[in-house]
């Protein structure tokens, strides 16, 4: 294993969440030792889930404003979304299903954890937790729309999923963690698809 010496660590910003530069030496693969700086943004750990209904074929996903993708050409920074959040130093299955709660208004008992990966791990430390979970109309008990003194104003979707697997392939649906979730429950049948 090379070794990693971390050298120092400067805080830049604690605004929203924090972001260090490090400088740090390591040893590359061709044995030769190198020192290098990066900045890091640690916005904690969080977790995402697919809402899917089996009978229905259905999938419920949010709209939200992302302030990142309308300064990078989404013209008007809505996006849509799997329901997703960070940890806030609860378990990844209780951080999700309240997650649901707060911005879909459905209650889910039961979550099937698949996965967790590092979304942007050239510059962000977060790990996101992957889940999936079976969802009934009965389930719903408020109406969601996320926590207004966290600034959330979260539009609520139920699609059908051919039609959320439509707008993936025609770029409607942008997002990362989302696109992975809808190709998991292609991918392994959660959902049929029409012949």
């Amino acid at each position: 294993m090379r070794q990693v010496e971390l050298l120092e660590s400067q805080l830049l910003s604690d605004n929203w969440y924090l972001l260090h530069k490090h400088i740090y030496r390591r040893q590359q693969n061709d044995g030769k030792v190198v020192t290098q700086t990066r900045e890091v943004y640690d916005r904690g750990n969080g977790a995402v889930i697919l809402l899917y209904n089996r009978q229905r074929g259905t999938v419920v996903l949010t709209r939200q404003f992302r302030l990142p993708t309308f300064l990078n050409g989404n013209a008007d920074g809505l996006l849509i979304e799997a329901c997703a959040g960070l940890l806030d130093e609860d378990a990844p299955e209780d951080c999700i299903q309240r997650e649901v709660m707060e911005e879909t208004g459905y209650r889910v008992d039961t979550v099937t954890k698949v996965f967790e990966a590092y979304m942007s791990p050239g510059s962000v430390t977060e790990i996101l937790h992957f889940f999936v979970a079976e969802y009934d109309h009965g389930d719903k008990v408020s109406e969601g729309g996320g926590v207004a003194h966290e600034g959330e104003d979260i539009e609520v979707l139920e699609m059908p999923f051919v039609k959320a697997l439509a707008a993936m392939r025609s770029g409607d649906i942008r997002d990362g963690k989302t696109i992975i979730l809808l190709q998991y429950a292609q991918i392994h049948g959660l959902l049929a698809e029409p012949a």
